[in-house]
C-alpha cells in the first residue's frame, strides 16, 4: 500500500512540475514527443528522488505566483530535468 501511495505522490509531483514548466503531458504524448511508457518511467525516476518536500515547496511557490513557464526550469536535483528540458524544447515553451 505504501508503494502505491508513493507512486501517486510522485505522479502528482511530476505532473505539477510539468505544468509549472508550461507542459501538457497528454499533448506531448499526442504530438509524439513523449511515449506513454516514458511517463511511467519518469514517475518511477521521481519516486527515487530524495527531495520531494523541497520539490513540493518549490511548486507551491511557482503555482502561487505569476512565474512565466518559459523562464522556469526543473531544479538541479530533479531526476527528470533532462526529459523536461527536452520537452520544453520540442514543445516550443
Amino acid at each position: 500500500m505504501r508503494a502505491q501511495s508513493t507512486l501517486k505522490t510522485h505522479a502528482a509531483l511530476f505532473d505539477r512540475m510539468s505544468q509549472a514548466l508550461g507542459l501538457d503531458l497528454q499533448e506531448q504524448a499526442i504530438a509524439g514527443h513523449l511515449a506513454f511508457d516514458e511517463i511511467s518511467e519518469a514517475v518511477l525516476r521521481c519516486s527515487r528522488c530524495a527531495h520531494p518536500r523541497q520539490c513540493s515547496a518549490r511548486l507551491a511557490q511557482l503555482e502561487g505566483g505569476a512565474a512565466d513557464p518559459a523562464l522556469v526550469d526543473a531544479p538541479d536535483y530533479c531526476r527528470n530535468r533532462d526529459l523536461l528540458g527536452y520537452l520544453k524544447e520540442e514543445g516550443g515553451v
